[in-house]
């Protein structure tokens, strides 16, 4: 009898390992697609730092309030995102920095040091901004990475990836089955005010810069209403940042 179970659990924990092996390269078969639709690993994992401009809406309350922006990434814990947009009729301009485990946001004259979950909201905000545009990072040991099936990401079929971040947390992404390309993202986020979304953000109307394609149309939805809709202006890789970039805005 004693033979027979541990038989019984050989064959079970060998079928477990094979279902996840399986799951594995099924990851690794979209991912590796997906890396080669944007530029091809070696590309990739030389951009660490960028910088990007991007105009488009913000909408609150059903009314849409036009905004530019322009952003500086330094890896997975630095930026710098500055905005100025207007609404309700008042002109507003906004840093948001990330320097590490410190972070700081500042509004018009208001200005304020983030917390600990302040800080780690941002850095949540900023992988799951880089990891759709290059990917390499979910190869690394800080993601974890399996299938999670298919669906339709406007009208055409594309295969998803479930994914959990360096602090636990997951998200979904989804990339075009013919193409490889990352066409969406779906992730719970938070908002300034502690309330938690889920956002789904589509990619769109991808363009070459500096050998790497990148989706210069984007479209977000918090609980399903629209929320943010962008253009990129322009976008550059960048050797190095000058670190006086992060510094404390305040």
């Amino acid at each position: 009898m004693k033979r027979l179970l541990g038989a019984l659990v050989v064959a079970v924990l060998s079928g477990l390992g094979s279902q996840t092996r399986a799951d594995d390269a099924g990851a690794n078969a979209i991912l590796d697609k997906a890396i080669k639709a944007l530029g091809g690993e070696e590309k990739l994992s030389k951009a660490k730092a960028a910088t990007w401009k991007a105009k488009g809406t913000i909408s609150f309350n059903g009314n849409e309030n036009q905004f530019s922006s322009q952003m500086t990434i330094d890896g997975l814990d630095r930026f710098r995102s500055e905005f100025e947009g207007t609404f309700n009729g008042n002109d507003v301009k906004g840093v948001t920095v990330l320097n590490g485990d410190k972070g700081w946001r500042k509004f018009g004259d208001n200005g304020m040091e983030l917390d600990e979950d302040g800080v780690a909201n941002e850095k949540r905000r900023l992988y799951l901004q880089v990891v759709p545009a290059t990917l390499v990072s979910l190869k690394g040991k800080d993601f974890k990475v399996e299938t999670a099936g298919e669906e339709k990401v406007g009208d055409k079929p594309a295969l998803g990836l479930k994914v959990k971040g360096p602090d636990g947390k997951e998200f979904t992404l989804y990339f075009d089955k013919e193409s490889g390309l990352p066409v969406k993202l779906v992730a719970t986020v938070m908002g300034f005010g502690g309330e938690e979304f889920t956002q789904e953000t589509t990619y769109s109307t991808y363009k070459e810069f500096d050998g790497i394609k990148h989706a210069t149309k984007t479209e977000s939805k918090r609980n399903g209403e629209k929320f943010v809709e962008t253009e990129l202006v322009d976008f550059k890789l960048l050797d190095k940042v000058d670190p006086k970039t992060f510094d404390d805005p305040l």
